[in-house]
């Protein structure tokens, strides 16, 4: 916990570092997070031939910013944006950051809007479903706005358009759609909730724009489901943001964030940097950070293709849906998700089950090196705890049978439990993400 007096041999340090991350847990068994942990070996080489490249030195990297322009077209075309070529965006180290820069964005074009009100009298909100990832919570608390949000109700796990468009009012800088909710998996309906603000528009001339976090469901969806309306054809629809280093298949952190046009994206939040003789324009919360993840971005949109992106992501709902199905064999589980929008199931225990919860059963997964997720739902479904499976890119099918077959070990010492470990919720697997 202090510096040595002196150096030690470099394979020494690595080894003395190596030992104590190995009780770390398993990434690739770690089945709470959304996260990326497996990249083929030769974008791990790329990486790490660009670790030192810091992203925001355009002039003396122009080849790592023009990968990330290009990286700006390639998903402004698979969001349908108007004009691909014209879009605007940028890499971030998240989805977080990503997040907090559309925010910022929404409410800038809302002062514009209201300079005779704000910020004498008028106080800006956001609106969105309980189930939002805390990023947003953090943006409404760091940039001063309202948090507005629409409870879960019954077996509706997130956002409620008619409810959303409620809560709108003439100080709404915009309605968050998610698509891919981190706590069921599940897809919002982001034509309906323009729809409803279409219609809010219409009874009160209140023109509320809509940002959606497509930190997951925005890498899945154009491979997967292709038809859903969720993205900048719908016009309401200004700024969409997603992690690459989610099911965007690159090791973490980076993240996307594109506006429809340069429009929706206020000029006095842009710096602009020389870049090649001409100007770069930046926007975002961190300076220096590696242009590695940038760089594999990059490299998995020319391994994979349209073609391999599908596959592989099919490959992962494939699983998902395989695993719900089995787990729902095992008669103990009340499936919530099956892996049908995002690659995703969330499960809770059957009403027949009284001898433990599902608490127990993180407990008894993690004894086997199974990281899965225990939480209670937020407002107004704290009855309802559930566990969660997220199928990533490198869980195989394979890896989900040994899963069931762990779980299935397990169920004759929980039924036989108390259901004891109920009462200690506190000391329960979180949820974080």
């Amino acid at each position: 916990r202090r510096l040595a007096p002196g150096p030690v041999p470099p394979e020494t340090a690595r080894r003395l570092v190596r030992d104590e991350l190995m009780l770390d847990g398993n990434a690739r068994l770690n089945l709470a997070t959304f996260v990326t942990t497996w990249m083929e070996p030769e974008a791990a080489i790329l990486m790490a031939e660009c670790a030192d490249k810091n992203m925001i030195d355009k002039d003396e990297y122009p080849r790592t910013a023009e990968l990330e322009r290009r990286c700006v077209a390639i998903l402004a075309d698979l969001w349908n944006a108007p004009d691909p070529e014209a879009a605007v965006g940028c890499s971030t180290t998240g989805s977080s950051e990503a997040c907090m820069l559309a925010g910022m964005a929404l409410k800038r074009r809302w002062a514009h809007r209201n300079a005779d009100r704000y910020p004498a009298r008028a106080r800006p909100n956001l609106v969105m479903g309980v189930n939002v990832q805390v990023c947003w919570e953090k943006f409404c608390a760091y940039w001063e706005v309202e948090a507005r949000t629409v409870p879960m109700e019954g077996e509706r796990f997130h956002i409620d358009p008619a409810a959303a468009a409620d809560l709108c009012d003439e100080n709404t800088i915009g309605v968050v759609g998610v698509l891919g909710s981190t706590f069921d998996g599940s897809y919002e309906p982001v034509a309906d909730l323009c729809a409803a603000l279409d219609d809010l528009r219409e009874r009160t001339g209140v023109d509320v724009p809509v940002h959606v976090d497509g930190a997951s469901g925005a890498m899945i969806a154009p491979f997967l489901d292709p038809d859903l309306l969720w993205d900048f054809r719908l016009e309401r629809v200004v700024s969409v943001n997603t992690s690459g280093h989610k099911y965007g298949l690159v090791y973490p952190g980076v993240g996307w964030v594109l506006w429809r046009s340069s429009e929706h994206l206020p000029e006095e939040l842009v710096f602009r940097v020389n870049y090649l003789g001409g100007q770069m324009p930046t926007f975002a919360l961190n300076f220096s950070r590696p242009g590695a993840q940038v760089a594999a971005q990059y490299h998995v949109f020319v391994r994979l293709g349209h073609d391999g992106f599908r596959a592989v992501q099919q490959a992962t709902r494939d699983v998902a849906r395989t695993l719900a199905r089995d787990i729902e064999a095992l008669d103990d589980f009340r499936m919530l998700t099956r892996g049908g929008d995002l690659p995703v199931l969330t499960f809770t225990t059957a009403p027949h089950v009284t001898a433990y919860d599902v608490f127990d059963v993180s407990r008894a997964l993690r004894e086997h090196g199974w990281l899965v997720p225990a939480y209670t739902f937020p407002p107004n479904r704290e009855d309802l705890s559930v566990l969660r499976v997220v199928c990533r890119n490198g869980f195989s099918g394979d890896l989900a049978s040994m899963l069931v077959e762990d779980l299935g070990r397990a169920l004759p010492r929980l039924r036989r439990g108390t259901g004891a470990g109920a009462a200690d919720r506190r000391r329960a697997t979180a949820f974080h993400h």
